[in-house]
Parts: C-alpha cells; structure tokens; sequence
C-alpha cells in the first residue's frame, strides 16, 4: 500500500513506506503519530484534511515544522532554545 509523506522540500511524494511522524500542515508543527493531542482532534473530525506524514524528524524540520509541545516536549524545548 503506498503512503503519502512529505519530503524535506516540502512536497508530498509516494513512499512504500508508511511514515513514523505525523504533523499539520497550517500550523506546520509534528509529533508522534499516537499524539494524543491529534488523536482528540481527529475524534472530532477536524484536522484530517491538514494531516501530514514524514518519514523522521530530520526530513519534518527540513520541511519547516517544529516539534509539538505536548508529545515530544524535549524536542520542542531544544526548538524553542534556537528560535
């Protein structure tokens, strides 16, 4: 089954496999895919049609998103640290 994530450019490309981080596109910010943050949101059927997906971190903060406060809050320290 092929899977859409996004590349460090930004662009979404078709990848045999499935992707390890989930993000939003608007807010241009990634996480874990079982956030519970983003499962919340999904629930209420928001977000989905923002709903990215990256392959790891590194290609996520070469796309220009920052890490979410809630499930990855070491990340998102050592973010807020360099901006």
């Amino acid at each position: 089954m092929p899977y859409r994530l996004v590349g460090a450019d930004g662009a979404e490309y078709v990848s045999e496999t499935k992707g390890t981080l989930g993000g939003h596109r608007r807010n241009r910010i990634y996480g874990r895919l079982d956030s519970a943050g983003a499962a919340r949101w999904i629930a209420k059927g928001h977000y989905v049609k923002q709903r990215v997906f990256f392959a790891d971190e590194t290609t996520a903060i070469a796309a220009g998103y920052r890490p979410c406060a809630n499930c990855l809050p070491d990340a998102y320290k050592a973010w807020k640290a360099k901006s």
